[in-house]
């Protein structure tokens, strides 16, 4: 069958609607935090710096590194049952939120949220790729990512609805003394139990079938799983290390020595809120020991499956392609959150009037512009092979005088408005960068690859966007507008690094092959084809 001209089955619409609720929920138990955080800040006591921390950095830091290790499972195993325990597991720990008493109990829960959704994408993106043909990819990626905006705005809707009733209903504290904040983690994270069982139902598609390549099933998928789980969790990271030679333990002890040096620098000199070592910023501990990891893990990568790594750490073009992409999510990730908190702080709004104009309407803006995004990516691939990237490039320079705007008027129309337009135009990258990545890599790498990507948005757009504006904020007598322009630095490295992608990425991508045959991957002729 000519997968250039077939018509896609209505079974795989239908999963992908399925697959775009869970995404939905996701952002959902993700972003509610942002309609909470003003109710957080004065219950428990805590500063922006930490509320950045807590909606940013313990959860992008965990979500990163158990995304390597389960987008290496979703390459292995049945997916649909990955999906479906993870979505489960986060929705349980989101629900554990609600019981926090304090700062240290929330940041559990909070990294529990990050392990459990970590499984959603990196399954995801593997099934839509197997599900739809590569001429309709970046479109079923834009519908599916289009649930990060549903799910975000609708948090705010849920958020305010519960928050407000339930503080009217129970002014002193309902059942087990339990506040309106603790009460919307619960509603919203027990739903996601029974979604988990309606995931089991959908069906594993062939992996690979759909670009004629094929790829049996793997009889031992865990024991991928557990390797890189040795690779990236530290400690063990040393003893993985050790066991591929003097030279790589050397390496991998470097790379340790100096992100402990970054840390205890920031520490010094741009000091946080420190709980778990006195003196150490949770923020740059966190994020120090996360980028250390995934620097080990690149480094056993290089060894264990060097045509993994030859198309995705080793490519220049994928690089730029999830860097680039990632100051987007820098941004776009610090606007969501702190729009709620600012716009209640600053401009007067209740939380009710925050649901309907600023939630609400920032679903409709993040809709519109993934599935916008993702069509015109489609349209301009046709025509040019940078096409794409051209789409991520557009998503993110329209996205900055929006947000300027928004985060230095007084007026609260004139946010709510500026905030719709940069949701949109922010929101229009995704679906382009996402089918970037994955057309840069072999059909079994896509899992990995979805990981990787992941590192990038997490990492670097939600590790550090976020916080940063917190911190500004607190270090700056709570000057939350101030925070958020801070933000807007990332975009002169964002428009170099997509610049480099359009030169380099029609390059990649016909070289696919190629260049994973160079690094030793066995490609029959007649599956190349």
């Amino acid at each position: 069958m000519d997968t250039a001209t077939a018509k896609v089955p209505a079974y795989s619409w239908y999963a992908l609607s399925v697959l775009v609720l869970v995404y939905v929920l996701n952002f959902i138990d993700r972003q509610i935090l942002s309609i909470l955080a003003n109710d957080i800040k004065a219950d428990l006591g805590v500063e922006d710096d930490y509320l950045g921390f807590l909606y940013g950095t313990a959860f992008a830091v965990f979500y990163a590194l158990f995304g390597i290790p389960l987008g290496k499972l979703a390459d292995s195993w049945r997916r649909t049952r990955l999906l479906s325990i993870g979505l489960a597991l986060w929705s349980v720990m989101t629900a554990l939120s609600g019981l926090a008493r304090n700062a240290t109990q929330l940041t559990a829960a909070r990294i529990g949220v990050g392990v459990g959704e970590a499984t959603a994408s990196p399954s995801a993106y593997s099934l839509i790729s197997d599900w739809f043909p590569a001429r309709l990819r970046a479109t079923a990626l834009a519908i599916y990512s289009s649930g990060l905006y549903l799910g975000g705005g609708i948090s705010l809707l849920i958020g305010a609805l519960v928050v407000e009733n339930w503080n009217a209903a129970y002014p002193d504290g309902g059942p087990f003394n339990i506040v309106g904040w603790q009460a919307a983690f619960m509603a919203v994270g027990i739903p996601g139990l029974l979604l988990a069982l309606w995931v089991l139902t959908l069906r594993e598609p062939v992996r690979g079938a759909i670009d004629g390549l094929p790829t049996p099933e793997n009889p031992h998928p865990f024991r991928g799983f557990f390797n890189e789980l040795f690779q990236v969790i530290p400690p063990f990271t040393f003893i993985g290390a050790a066991r591929r030679g003097v030279r790589d333990l050397a390496f991998n002890a470097a790379g340790a020595a100096f992100f402990i040096a970054a840390i205890i620098a920031l520490s010094t000199v741009a000091p946080a809120t420190s709980a778990i070592i006195p003196g150490i910023s949770d923020q740059w501990l966190f994020l120090g020991v996360g980028y250390y990891a995934v620097f080990s893990w690149a480094l056993a990568l290089r060894t264990r499956d060097r045509p993994t790594f030859a198309l995705t750490w080793g490519s220049p073009a994928f690089l730029t392609v999830v860097l680039g992409y990632g100051t987007v999510a820098f941004i776009s990730y610090a606007a969501s959150y702190w729009g709620a908190p600012y716009a209640e702080r600053v401009l007067g709004a209740d939380k009710s009037d925050l649901g309907w104009f600023l939630g609400g309407p920032s679903a409709v803006a993040g809709f519109i512009g993934v599935i916008f995004g993702g069509r015109i990516a489609d349209y301009l691939l046709e025509r040019f092979a940078s096409g794409r990237v051209v789409v991520i490039l557009l998503g993110l320079v329209t996205a900055v005088p929006p947000i300027a705007l928004a985060y230095t008027t007084p007026d609260i129309t004139t946010f709510y408005v500026a905030s719709f337009v940069a949701q949109m135009t922010a929101s229009s990258a995704l679906g382009a960068a996402a089918a970037s990545s994955q057309s840069l890599v072999l059909p079994r790498m896509r899992g990995m690859a979805t990981a990787i990507f992941f590192l990038s948005t997490t990492l670097v757009g939600l590790g550090i966007g976020p916080f940063m504006a917190g911190y500004v904020s607190a270090i700056s007598g709570d000057d939350l507008g101030y925070g958020m322009m801070t933000t807007l630095v990332v975009v002169p490295i964002g428009v170099i690094l997509l610049i480099a992608a359009i030169r380099l990425v029609p390059m990649a991508n016909a070289s696919v092959i190629e260049r994973a045959r160079a690094a030793g991957e066995d490609i029959s002729p007649a599956s190349a084809t």
